[in-house]
């Protein structure tokens, strides 16, 4: 373990699109850090189960919970479940998301809709669900996009806006519950290497150009900074921006 294990000792995480890529990894790592895990997943069961698998074999409990980002009483049902299953909640890492790629004129109205309910309604839902079990040391992180910082080629629009849309929740959020002890953070990682968008997929020599290291991150990477965040060392970092982005805003 990791010298905040300690500090994560005893705490319950929820994280939002925990059963693969960016949401599987931080369900590990948080885990590994010590504290017990309920992941959200809206499909894929059997990954879920699997991640589960993986941190009851650390020792630490676990439970995935379906939950549609899109649908507010899901959003709410699965807050339920963390604080009636585990008894208490510390830790928020809003991950889930879903993509959004195409000019400006071929989104529809239900698409715009759709991205905008998972990607700023269901974190704000969840901020507010969670924010009413955090104790003082609490923690809510959210995963945003280096689209929300640089708009680097044509075609992202509406998934840039939903995930710029998450500053300010951080920060405003940060300055509502900083009171009460609780921090709020924002991580903006840059192309990560996840089934979907593999390191050597067909756009990944494009992404690579954009990036001042001209490569892709991996999902542990962008898992490190949500652990340092939710850990005793960031306790007075809030309202912050971290960027895991390979120089991809630079």
């Amino acid at each position: 373990m990791t010298n905040d294990a300690v500090a994560l000792d005893g705490k319950v995480a929820l994280v939002t699109g925990g059963s693969r890529g960016i949401g599987a990894a931080v369900a590990l790592r948080l885990a590994e850090d010590g504290a017990d895990v309920v992941l959200t997943h809206q499909g894929s069961a059997e990954a879920a189960e699997e991640v589960v698998a993986k941190i009851a074999s650390m020792g630490r409990r676990a439970l995935a919970v379906r939950a549609d980002s899109a649908d507010p009483a899901a959003v709410e049902a699965a807050v339920t479940a963390a604080v009636d299953r585990f008894g208490r909640l510390d830790i928020l890492v809003n991950n889930a998301g879903t993509g959004a790629v195409g000019p400006i004129g071929e989104m529809t109205p239900d698409r715009i809709d759709h991205v905008l309910a998972v990607n700023v309604r269901a974190p704000y839902l969840y901020a507010r669900a969670a924010q009413a079990h955090l104790a003082e040391g609490g923690r809510i992180v959210s995963i945003g996009s280096c689209m929300a910082q640089r708009a680097a080629f044509p075609g992202g629009t509406l998934y840039a806006t939903s995930k710029a849309a998450l500053i300010g929740l951080t920060k405003a959020l940060a300055r509502e519950l900083g009171p009460r002890g609780i921090t709020v953070n924002l991580v903006h990682p840059g192309p990560v290497d996840t089934a979907m968008n593999p390191a050597d997929g067909d756009s990944a020599a494009f992404q690579h150009g954009f990036t001042a290291l001209g490569r892709f991150g991996s999902t542990t990477e962008v898992a490190d900074a949500v652990a340092y965040l939710v850990g005793d060392g960031a306790r007075y970092v809030t309202g912050a921006e971290l960027a895991v982005d390979g120089g991809f805003a630079a």
